[in-house]
């Protein structure tokens, strides 16, 4: 999956599931441009670091909001001159109850996670389309398809990003570039590990592949769909979850009646 003399934008990558992402594209050659909006202290440390393979840079903007967008990508052409992938990774998911949901925290999903991923992908795509090739990776959610309680905005907003995924992929092949998307299930990132009732063995005893997942699955998949082995791949979504919706919960904790299968 060589990626060398490429370059990609991994937006939210400060942390988690972006940071693995970004650090992947680079182990592959890329130069990349970790963007957040807050990155965190390791991020930066890694970016200040170098390394042999690739060059990375922070650039801190808020993709909810265009202006912050057009400078994202002003700033990677400036720079390094290409830009040949983009990962629209940043979201947020804030949950609450449908009826509770308010203004604000519908305009924080949407704006982030949809208007967000759309307009970096209008904005990166006028530079591929003039150079007659690109990678669009978008990262959705296993919330787009299988959800529960209290995530109606989220989903929502994934459910959409499924949707323009498959869009985008139409309208832009004729140029040269593949738009995919990614459904990750649950990923141990630090909000995990920071919250006092996670258990990791318990979250893992609900996973038929009986291990939660970790942000470098989803990062070596983003490495293949944007590698030349991933040419003829596009307009999917790939769900990335370790078997967790091959699951019927019918009768979640209780016995399947006599006669029923």
């Amino acid at each position: 999956m060589n990626l060398d003399g490429k370059v990609a934008i991994v937006t939210g990558a400060g942390r988690g599931i972006g940071f693995s992402i970004g650090c992947r594209l680079r182990a592959e050659g890329a130069s990349v441009v970790f963007n957040d909006i807050e990155p965190s202290e390791s991020a930066v440390r890694f970016v200040e670091a170098g390394g042999e393979k690739g060059k990375s840079i922070i650039h801190r903007a808020d993709i909810s909001q265009v202006a912050q967008i057009e400078q994202l990508i002003e700033s990677t052409m400036e720079r390094f001159g290409r830009i040949d992938i983009l990962v629209n990774n940043a979201g947020v998911d804030p949950s609450a109850p449908f009826s509770k949901v308010s203004e604000e925290m519908w305009s924080q999903v949407i704006f982030t996670n949809l208007k967000g991923t759309f307009f970096c992908a209008q904005k990166a795509a006028d530079k591929m389309c003039a150079a007659g090739r690109g990678r669009i990776v978008n990262i959705s959610s296993v919330h787009s398809l299988a959800t529960m309680p209290g995530f109606s905005v989220y989903s929502a907003s994934k459910g959409a990003i499924n949707a323009l995924t498959r869009e985008l992929a139409l309208e832009l092949a004729p140029h040269g570039i593949t738009v995919n998307a990614i459904a990750p299930g649950a990923i141990e990132v630090q909000k995990f590990r920071d919250n006092p009732l996670y258990d990791r063995e318990a979250l893992a005893e609900e996973i038929p592949s009986a291990r939660v997942g970790q942000p470098e699955d989803i990062s070596g998949l983003v490495a293949f769909l944007c590698s030349d082995d991933g040419a003829w791949l596009t307009g999917q979504v790939i769900v990335v979850d370790g078997g967790t919706l091959t699951r019927l919960f019918l009768y979640a904790g209780r016995p399947i009646p006599s006669g029923r299968s």
